[in-house]
């Protein structure tokens, strides 16, 4: 930008002593030439105006006055009134410049006023965009907060208006299951009443450990144990469902004999949650890997499958109350163990695993966890 100011410049100037060659080159009886010379000098003038203001403008006409004045004397021995004329010229070239060159430069700060409030309103413009993406944001965890606390009223409400009818139906299907032996034709349905029952009792279950999730279950201190302990618990616990699958399970702990203590009772709700949720994904004969470890001053706790894995556009969701991938899921094994892990100040993600499927980390920080000593 300096580079082509600085050649306009010089092609003003240029041209301004190429006009005084001009007037000294022509012979001093051809008028009409040299009026036309002396109204050509106003173009670089006003040029010179326009482009650097008002010194530019006034400058292009000192410029010209000192190309015109040294051939004023031809004009002063042919005719004095015609010589004074061509003196205010002079004048002329003068006005002219610091005329142009003022008027342009006060629209060049008109310009560049309009320009800064135009930047002003268009900040203002993308801090009211943040703002209402924020209050729409907090309104729609408003509605959420809503919709949970009124489910976690009628879950308490509820619970036993369910739960009892739903034991007195299981409680009645198992008779019926003794009445009719294997092979029977009416054995099916009610192994099917009995299959169905259990699944709406688990269901309700997750509904109902969602609600206490949300508002604190109070009450005696929570059983503290091993986090390694639990693992190895909740594994033989699921044993059953990883056979009937042929899943193969393989558990990676520390080798350090210190181990840290965990809510128990919670603690094996979100590892059940997370085990269930890699069955449910892997094909018959599938791997599943549990790790625990150490990183970075926090604890990571792994389950990592070989299944179809979680599309990452649904990564930021996948823990939202009632998202489910599968028709039959209630949405609320994720988000209850989110919760839990949170409650330690922690952070359940999900990713890619090395065996291709799903990933889920719960991360720790190691301030939270409460070591065992001796």
């Amino acid at each position: 930008m300096v580079n082509k100011s600085k050649i306009h410049f010089a092609l003003l100037v240029v041209s301004l002593l190429g006009i005084g060659a001009l007037h000294h080159l022509t012979p001093g009886d051809k008028l009409v030439f040299h009026e036309t010379y002396r109204r050509l000098s106003y173009f670089p003038i006003v040029a010179g105006g326009l482009f650097f203001g008002v010194r530019g403008g006034v400058a292009m006409a000192l410029i010209a006055c000192l190309a015109f004045i040294p051939h004023l004397h031809i004009f002063h021995d042919m005719n004095y009134d015609f010589y004074v004329s061509e003196l205010a010229e002079v004048v002329l070239y003068l006005l002219a410049g610091a005329g142009v060159g003022f008027i342009a430069s006060r629209e060049s700060r008109l310009r560049g006023k309009y320009q800064d409030l135009s930047e002003k309103l268009e900040r203002s413009y993308r801090h009211l965009h943040r703002e209402a993406e924020l209050l729409l944001e907090v309104e729609e965890q408003l509605r959420a907060s809503q919709k949970l606390s009124a489910l976690g009223q009628l879950s308490a409400s509820l619970a036993h208006e369910i739960k009892n009818p739903l034991a007195s139906i299981k409680g009645t299907a198992e008779i019926f299951l003794d009445e009719f032996p294997p092979g029977h034709p009416k054995r099916e349905f009610v192994e099917i009443l009995l299959k169905e029952t259990s699944r709406l009792n688990s269901t309700v279950e997750e509904v109902l450990n969602f609600s206490r999730s949300q508002h604190g279950s109070g009450g005696e201190e929570p059983k503290k144990e091993e986090a390694a302990a639990i693992l190895k618990r909740v594994i033989t616990l699921l044993d059953n469902t990883f056979r009937k699958k042929g899943i193969k399970v393989e558990l990676t702990l520390p080798s350090e004999e210190r181990g840290f203590l965990v809510d128990a009772d919670k603690m094996a709700q979100v590892f059940i949650n997370l085990l269930i949720n890699a069955a449910e994904a892997v094909a018959r004969g599938g791997h599943i890997v549990v790790g625990l470890g150490q990183e970075e001053g926090c604890t990571v706790i792994s389950f990592g499958d070989d299944g179809s894995g979680v599309p990452t556009g649904e990564y930021d969701q996948i823990f939202a109350p009632f998202y489910s991938g599968r028709e039959e899921g209630t949405g609320l094994g994720l988000a209850i163990s989110a919760k839990i892990v949170e409650s330690y100040g922690g952070k359940l993600t999900v990713g890619r695993s090395e065996l291709g499927g799903a990933l889920f980390t719960a991360t720790i920080p190691k301030q939270e966890i409460l070591y065992k000593h001796g």
